[in-house]
């Protein structure tokens, strides 16, 4: 027993240090790269964006404004329209295409998709619409960004999509969770290491967001969040109420 207790350390005891240092050590490296025309006040003139976490999964939430509704308009053609009235929110989110696809719920785990989220699988695009969103939720985070910062944002998460040679995203047709969300196909590979957290935190770098060196769980990334940026440069959790 001992001996198991010690191989068991062992290999924890490293892992849990990685992960530390991932969270500990800023990215960009230097903070004075990560506010350059990014910071904002959360006063007058910022937009704010969400990060919405769960267990193991991240998305960025943007409100239904007029050039955001606009940069998503394509989503109508596929049924599912970010203009409906009662839109608050257009929720994007990159995955594992086979985990994201197939697994709407921890019941619906089977060993093929998580075969290939530990190795190596394709990746798509989860779309989805939303109301109103409480953002005093502790797995809530709001975060207030200038023009030029919101626009990289949206910039960086319109690439993310595959699209075909009319520059259209491509929908994966008749796949999807309930009448409020679409999956598109998505530019990159998935596994564990490099995964969708991974990627919500190089799209808030875009914006000139400091987040941890690397963070592979929303915990981590959240935690990474408060660490490495100043609340009075707009980055703190922030009240908000359309």
């Amino acid at each position: 027993m001992r001996k198991t207790l010690s191989a068991v350390l062992c290999l924890a005891g490293p892992i849990v240090i990685v992960l530390g240092l991932g969270v500990l050590i800023p990215r960009p490296l230097f903070s004075s790269l990560a506010t350059d025309d990014g910071s904002a006040s959360a006063g007058s003139g910022a937009r704010i964006v969400l990060v919405l976490s769960s267990q193991i999964h991240t998305d960025i939430a943007f409100p239904a404004d007029p050039d955001v509704v606009e940069r998503f308009a394509f989503m109508a053609e596929d049924g599912l329209d970010p203009a409906w009235p009662g839109v608050w929110h257009v929720i994007a989110g990159w995955g594992g295409r086979s985990f994201y696809i197939e697994t709407p719920t921890w019941s619906d785990l089977k060993p093929g998709p998580l075969f290939k989220a530990l190795t190596v699988d394709g990746s798509v695009m989860h779309m989805s619409l939303a109301g109103s969103i409480d953002t005093s939720h502790p797995q809530v985070h709001a975060l207030a960004l200038d023009q030029p910062a919101f626009e990289r944002l949206l910039d960086a998460v319109s690439d993310s999509f595959a699209r075909d040679a009319d520059g259209v995203p491509l929908v994966i047709a008749g796949v999807r969770y309930g009448p409020n969300d679409l999956f598109y196909e998505a530019n990159g590979w998935f596994n564990a290491l490099a995964g969708c957290n991974v990627w919500t935190g190089r799209m808030l770098r875009e914006a000139g967001i400091a987040t941890g060196w690397w963070t592979p769980l929303p915990g981590l990334l959240t935690a990474s969040l408060a660490l490495h940026n100043d609340p009075d440069d707009g980055f703190a959790q922030v009240p908000w109420d359309r």
